[in-house]
């Protein structure tokens, strides 16, 4: 596939400045385009901006203090940046836009939602059929859209360790499975399982599990997707277990998808 590279990764780094040595020395070595943070814990004030500048990357970000927080570093400066999810709490760091190149990046830190009968997951709920209403009037054929970030679902059964034994779980459940579907049926195209269509890929492991990286004891819950317009552009699609191996590392670890524009 002709054209020029373009590489774009989405990492849940479970506080910026507390993994800061781990994401530099992965950016370092694999020289993302667009890297796509979440969960950056930090008012936009105290971001740690300078060594990503000294790597040479621009910085587009949108935080609070101790919660949440997203961030986009990329090679190009990028434009048209937008903070925060129409309807959203106001101060509430989930959801930024930005375009580089011809692409539009769309980065989301999804609500967990805690437990099915609690007011976090309805609000999960809600907040996905915003986003769901955000993706229908954004997306028009042919635009080049890449929707990345810690989603907080589990698509299907492959995507899950043990799927029976999580069933119903917050994150793992016909009601944001399907909400998840309706998004995807709005223009988009799950990257990484165009190129993987195999089971045991994963991107999310429970500090709590012994091992879990060499157990295979993960989630997909971290997810990019791309207007189908773009997604026929990718190259590739893998997910980097490296840093989830790292000393004090995030509990999620990245994954990568490599377009030829």
């Amino acid at each position: 596939m002709a054209g020029k590279p373009l590489r774009i990764a989405t990492f849940n780094v479970n506080s910026v400045r507390a993994r800061l040595p781990i994401v530099t020395a992965w950016m370092r070595e694999h020289r993302p385009d667009v890297l796509c943070l979440q969960e950056t814990k930090v008012v936009d004030e105290q971001f740690p901006r300078e060594p990503f500048e000294e790597l040479g990357y621009h910085l587009a970000v949108h935080g609070q203090k101790a919660y949440n927080g997203v961030a986009i570093a990329s090679v190009e400066k990028p434009r048209e940046v937008t903070r925060g999810l129409p309807g959203s709490i106001a101060g509430e760091a989930r959801f930024m836009t930005a375009r580089i190149r011809s692409v539009t990046i769309v980065n989301t830190y999804v609500p967990q939602g805690q437990d099915v009968d609690s007011k976090k997951y309805a609000y999960k709920l809600d907040w996905l059929e915003r986003l769901h209403a955000w993706f229908e009037e954004a997306i028009r054929p042919r635009l080049r859209i890449c929707w990345c970030g810690d989603i907080n679902i589990v698509p299907t059964e492959i995507d899950i360790h043990d799927p029976k034994r999580n069933e119903g779980h917050v994150c793992f459940n016909p009601e944001v499975r399907g909400a998840f579907g309706r998004i995807l049926d709005t223009g988009l195209v799950d990257v990484f399982r165009k190129h993987h269509p195999e089971p045991g890929h994963y991107t999310y492991f429970d500090y709590r599990v012994r091992a879990a990286t060499s157990r295979g004891i993960g989630w997909r819950v971290d997810h990019l997707c791309a207007t189908k317009a773009l997604a026929a552009r990718s190259a590739d699609a893998w997910i980097d277990l490296a840093p989830r191996n790292a000393e004090r590392p995030s509990d999620h670890t990245p994954l990568v998808v490599d377009f030829e524009l």
